[in-house]
């Protein structure tokens, strides 16, 4: 017997812009929750960015904004704001991103619809938190992965910091959002209350720092960019190959160290004084480098990743999109999905990296028209426009 989707019944007011919200909306609707997501007239501003489809909409935006249902109305107007509000009071969980203090003054927030809906779970994703100091300012994901130390610690030792290539600091609290909602809905099903939740970027970015902040705490040491090597443990590193492509090895384990340089056909360097250790191969962790690179340079890719995997060393190829949707992995998990689009079209998107055995998710319906499913939306939540 196939059981519906965790979600399934739960209903999500989005009322959220670019990546952070949506993105935290797309993994509520993934989970089975019915999502309704509100745009302005002219629509969310991510249809405008990167590569655009055909039809005038960015192919990120349907992807990003899938299996949600989309209505347009103008906060502006005072019967849409009517409108909005009974839907939030209609709904299980509200989902915001706007700079603290905006929904406060159109009676969308959360003290003001908790007030009327005691059960109902709020959930505000800001650059900065809804209290503090900065609360009022507005924030980016590319702000917060500053602030919160994540792009201090990326790059090269001699060189600026630099940006992950994706919105990180957007995504994770995302993800520690959608935690939240999952937690206030358990909890909400033991005490009959809602719950407000606040998420900020710059948080969410700080917390990955992992052994960061202990470190400076307690012995004063602060976290420096160290290029692709950890500053935790070596070897691990990418190396690059004869073929001109890149290999990701991690032999920062003492078993697994010895398993690499015996792979290496250096067996000997597991007893070396100065690879011993962890502690030994960080301070000498260059010549582990050099001496590991040499080697790789020898081989191919395919070969090198082979002998790694016979060897039971975790390693792996840098991959671009394209090599990853040909990856014998990846497809075999079926990790790429096609959502269709309102003509039909078939749009790639992720699968959920969530799988559930007695619960399959899917994926169904791409991100299409703006306002595409206002009357369907309003009629299933019974109400009407104003």
């Amino acid at each position: 017997m196939t059981l519906r989707p965790p979600l399934d019944g739960v209903r999500v007011l989005e009322l959220g812009s670019t990546v952070a919200g949506p993105a935290a909306c797309r993994l509520l609707a993934d989970l089975g929750a019915s999502v309704y997501k509100i745009e302005p007239g002219d629509g969310d501003q991510l249809r405008t960015w990167g590569a655009i489809a055909p039809d005038g909409t960015g192919w990120w935006f349907k992807s990003h904004n899938r299996d949600k249902q989309l209505l347009t109305f103008d906060l502006r107007n005072a019967d849409d704001v009517a409108t909005v509000v009974s839907m939030a009071l209609a709904c299980d969980v509200v989902v915001e991103n706007f700079r603290p203090g905006y929904l406060a003054r159109l009676g969308l927030d959360a003290a003001t619809l908790r007030e009327k809906k005691p059960e109902l779970i709020y959930l505000s994703i800001s650059g900065y938190g809804q209290t503090g100091p900065y609360a009022d300012r507005p924030g980016y994901g590319s702000i917060a992965e500053s602030m919160g130390g994540l792009r201090y610690i990326t790059g090269e030792s001699d060189g600026p910091p630099m940006r992950m290539g994706i919105s990180i600091g957007d995504e994770i609290a995302a993800l520690y959002a959608v935690v939240g909602v999952l937690a206030a809905l358990h909890g909400r099903a033991r005490d009959r209350i809602g719950e407000t939740i606040d998420v900020s970027l710059i948080e969410s970015a700080f917390s990955l720092l992992q052994g960061a902040l202990p470190e400076y705490a307690h012995a004063g040491h602060v976290a420096r960019r160290t290029g692709n090597t950890l500053n935790s443990a070596a070897p691990s590193n990418v190396y690059p190959t004869r073929d001109g492509e890149w290999l990701a090895i991690g032999g920062n384990g003492q078993g697994i160290f010895r398993r690499l340089v015996t792979a290496m056909g250096q067996p000997e360097l597991a007893d070396d004084a100065r690879f011993a250790s962890n502690q030994g191969r960080r301070r000498h962790v260059a010549l582990l480098d050099e001496l590991i690179g040499a080697w790789t340079k020898t081989l191919d890719l395919a070969d090198a990743d082979a002998i790694l995997a016979q060897a039971g060393v975790p390693a792996g190829p840098v991959m671009s999109v394209a090599q990853i949707v040909a990856n014998p992995q990846f497809r075999a998990r079926n990790a790429v999905v096609y959502a269709r689009d309102d003509d039909g079209t078939p749009i790639a998107t992720y699968a959920s990296p969530v799988r559930f055995t007695e619960r399959p998710l899917k994926v169904e319906r791409a991100a299409g028209a703006i306002g595409r499913d206002q009357a369907a939306a309003l009629e299933e939540l019974g109400l009407r426009q104003q």
